[in-house]
């Protein structure tokens, strides 16, 4: 909601029209999927698609009416934002290498919040317990500012969230901050070391992306996406989305699809593997 209204406000001075955004909550994004899916494929009707809507479709792949390859079309990977691992101060470890010996060490003793089975906060720790070897006990919560709550009264170890609900925390010396999920290190907290350089290969971020219903010609969606992309490069636009923990990226439509099913690979997988299911 936040990104698309930081881009719709440019776009609206852009195209000298209003910009509406239209936040159809609940379900995991799937209602507003669905009136997506079924809009006209004119240009006038975009869906902000991120990372929730394919772990959605994957846990809820029997009630969802749409397909998220064959009913849209992209336009651009607007921007990513990493997760970071924070812990309790009171954790004896300062590195991911000390954490993982000490879970090792102390196996199903130490717990994570998280969002809820299934959020991109869960799969990340998953992620991290299955290419470590590690065994951490999940708590799932409501959000993750609950999480981040007991994760600073000590109730739980350690939790992974995004850099905008973290980051006071860390600064505030409540939380310690281990390392960054993005495969390099960020722009954002350029410091911190990546969980990849201890684990060769761990990668998992949120993203956010602009796409339209399927069957919109090419050549409005050539136009949307020189227009976003411009709007992404903008200094006041990448300055708010920086604020907001957000790199701004601006791919092509081609790289943008090829993301989405790289994604839905990815996460189907370790949905399956982690034998998350609805809540």
């Amino acid at each position: 909601d936040v990104i698309s209204r930081v881009l719709g406000a440019k776009l609206a001075e852009v195209w000298r029209q209003q910009v509406i955004i239209d936040n159809r909550a609940g379900a995991s994004g799937r209602i507003g999927a669905e009136i997506a899916s079924l809009a006209a494929p004119d240009g006038y009707t975009l869906m902000a698609m991120t990372a929730q809507h394919i772990i959605a479709a994957t846990l809820y792949a029997k009630a969802v009416k749409y397909d998220l390859i064959r009913d849209f079309s992209p336009i651009t990977l607007s921007g990513t934002t990493p997760f970071i691992l924070v812990i309790h101060p009171s954790v004896p470890a300062r590195s991911v290498k000390e954490l993982v010996a000490l879970a090792k060490a102390r196996p199903g003793e130490l717990h994570y919040g998280s969002g809820g089975s299934g959020s991109p906060p869960h799969l990340t720790a998953e992620l991290f317990k299955s290419m470590t070897g590690t065994n951490l006990q999940h708590v799932p919560y409501k959000g993750v500012p609950q999480a981040l709550v007991d994760t600073t009264s000590g109730q739980v170890q350690l939790t992974f969230a995004v850099i905008p609900a973290c980051l006071p925390l860390i600064k505030a010396g409540k939380v310690r901050a281990l390392g960054v999920t993005s495969p390099s290190r960020t722009p954002l907290v350029p410091d911190l070391p990546t969980i990849a350089e201890t684990v060769p290969g761990y990668e998992f971020f949120g993203w956010y992306s602009l796409v339209a219903p399927a069957n919109t010609p090419g050549e409005i969606i050539s136009r949307i996406h020189t227009e976003v992309v411009r709007v992404l490069k903008t200094p006041e636009v990448q300055e708010q989305m920086t604020g907001l923990g957000i790199e701004p990226i601006g791919s092509s439509p081609q790289k943008l699809g090829a993301h989405i099913r790289a994604e839905m690979r990815k996460l189907g997988a370790l949905i399956k593997a982690s034998g998350t299911s609805p809540d």
